[in-house]
């Protein structure tokens, strides 16, 4: 039960029925992160719009980047966004139950391209140790075929997941 009163899909006014409507095309419902956002109706559009910019990125998949907020959730001890991501994964068929627990134990495990395995752990080496990154690293990535932007992008993404498991855990949200 969250600590902050949740703002409901009956309840909701101006832009925020308008987000929430774009939220439960795309997942059939509106799960709880939103409603939490959407106590601050412009701070529920940046997220959203947020969202939707990685929806919509060309090189970044969505597996991909499902792995990066389940695995950095998992760092931070989220657990509402370990298993909203880990649903997410396996309801689309994409990963068993066996691979994400396997994947969680150890992220070298899943079973994506060496391209997407190479950018998991970088984007988890730069949130759990970001002053250990080095140029070599960075350069391996482009040596693969990833740009400077989607570098920058999937670290973005990690280092804003970051954020959104310390709100997650402080207002105890839950799947």
């Amino acid at each position: 039960m969250s600590l902050l009163n949740l703002e409901s899909v009956e309840n909701a006014e101006g832009q925020v029925v308008d987000i929430y409507n774009q939220i439960q095309q795309m997942f059939g419902s509106v799960p709880d992160g939103f409603l939490l956002h959407a106590i601050s109706p412009e701070l529920l559009k940046n997220n959203w719009e947020n969202h939707t910019y990685y929806l919509q990125h060309s090189a970044l998949s969505s597996p991909l980047l499902a792995l990066i907020r389940m695995l950095v959730s998992r760092d931070n001890a989220c657990d509402y966004c370990i298993d909203l991501n880990a649903a997410m994964l396996i309801n689309t068929g994409q990963f068993t139950h066996e691979q994400i627990d396997a994947i969680k134990v150890d992220p070298a495990n899943a079973p994506i391209s060496e391209k997407d395995k190479a950018m998991l752990l970088f984007v988890l080496k730069a949130t759990q140790d970001a002053k250990s990154v080095t140029g070599e690293d960075v350069q391996q990535l482009r040596d693969l075929g990833w740009s400077d932007r989607d570098i920058y992008d999937a670290t973005a993404h990690g280092a804003r997941n970051i954020a959104m498991d310390a709100i997650f855990n402080t207002f105890k949200i839950e799947y």
